[in-house]
């Protein structure tokens, strides 16, 4: 068994769970503490920067001489939860796959940074490698959040799994809160009450009509679209009673190019329309989380050396993609980092069944190590 599959059987074995999806979750103290005792005896320097209280990154610092582009690599330690899973945090090996929680997403991409990185410490590069594994990418961020607050470099590398695909794009969200307003009575008075759950009903039907013009006229040569669903519902209080309150919970998925303010506007547009036609009706909207969608160009320098490292060790020149899901690649390239995002296969992401493509992960800290050695030359 090679090195880079130990250490990623090591690091599938820790608990990972992230405590803020998870109640009781063991967060990612012990994965910190074994990935910088990790890097350290491999001769990293290594600073431990707590994002939240035990909730550590671990920033490996491979330091050049001087002169040259600094690179950061980035990959996230924790996981969501096992439920229904059998033996999560014991890994198995059966030919080419890695089986357990987190192999995938994303301590494949974990391992391979770890890898490239100490074989870089041995090499003498102009130019820094900042590695960067960090916590709650699961939940809200913290930890690369905290990272773009302290450091910074030329380009960055996210080793989300990407099949060795390079992804120059990918969705944003946009979670925005609907309210009607009712009017409690009891439920023998109509003449009294009104009834907010039923105003929603008018909001829901044209919300599926807003979704559907969304992905009828796609925009974006990788991502298409954006899209809208409706997500949580609640309203009422008894069954004798008219509702004075029903408040949906929307997530509206962006592409590049599109704003909170716009999507927002959206909304508050098909509410004024409801309200022309029932004067009666009473609706607000308020955005509650943004996260922006990423982009990067095809011609970016980062963008065209991983490719040709790729194509180099690989024998073929990696896809370019886009993906639906949001990465931390964005909060990176928010900091006026350009960033890509390139990382092993395998499946199984959130999943009951989850593993890793050892091959790729191999090749992939392959890749880093040569994308690092022409890009921080």
């Amino acid at each position: 068994m090679n090195e880079i599959t130990t250490l990623l059987q090591q690091l599938v074995a820790i608990d990972s769970i992230n405590p803020d999806l998870v109640t009781g979750g063991a967060g990612e103290r012990e994965i910190a503490t074994f990935v910088a005792n990790w890097l350290e005896q491999a001769g990293v320097e290594v600073i431990l920067d707590e994002s939240a209280p035990r909730r550590p990154n671990v920033i490996g610092m491979v330091r050049g001489t001087g002169g040259g582009r600094s690179l950061l690599l980035n990959a996230h330690m924790d996981t969501v939860g096992v439920a229904g899973m059998q033996r999560p945090h014991e890994p198995v090996v059966e030919g080419n796959r890695l089986y357990g929680r987190g192999a995938y997403d994303m301590k494949g991409g974990l391992a391979a940074i770890m890898m490239a990185a100490t074989q870089a410490n041995k090499l003498s590069l102009r130019g820094d490698v900042i590695l960067t594994a960090v916590a709650d990418e699961e939940y809200a961020s913290l930890g690369t959040q905290a990272v773009v607050k302290q450091w910074h470099a030329d380009a960055a590398i996210v080793t989300e799994p990407t099949a060795l695909r390079l992804c120059v794009a990918h969705k944003g969200f946009q979670w925005l809160e609907i309210t009607t307003q009712g009017k409690a009575a009891h439920g023998s008075r109509p003449d009294l009450g009104r009834d907010a759950i039923v105003k929603m009903g008018h909001i829901l039907v044209s919300l599926e009509r807003l979704d559907h013009s969304l992905r009828a006229a796609p925009s974006h040569p990788l991502l298409k679209s954006g899209s809208l669903h409706a997500s949580v519902i609640e309203g009422g209080q008894e069954l004798s009673s008219y509702p004075e309150r029903c408040t949906l919970l929307v997530e509206r998925r962006t592409i590049p190019g599109e704003t909170p303010e716009q999507v927002e506007t959206e909304i508050r547009e098909l509410l004024e329309e409801i309200q022309r036609a029932d004067p009666t009706f009473l609706a607000s909207v308020k955005t509650t989380v943004v996260r922006e969608p990423f982009e990067v160009a095809e011609d970016e320098h980062i963008v065209q050396t991983l490719s040709n490292q790729s194509e180099a060790l690989l024998g073929s020149a990696p896809e370019i993609v886009g993906d639906t899901m949001w990465m931390d690649a964005a909060l990176l390239a928010s900091a006026s980092i350009p960033t890509v995002v390139f990382g092993p296969g395998g499946a199984g992401a959130h999943a009951v069944i989850e593993w890793a493509d050892l091959k790729q992960v191999q090749q992939c800290s392959d890749v880093l190590l040569a994308t690092i050695q022409a890009f921080c030359a």
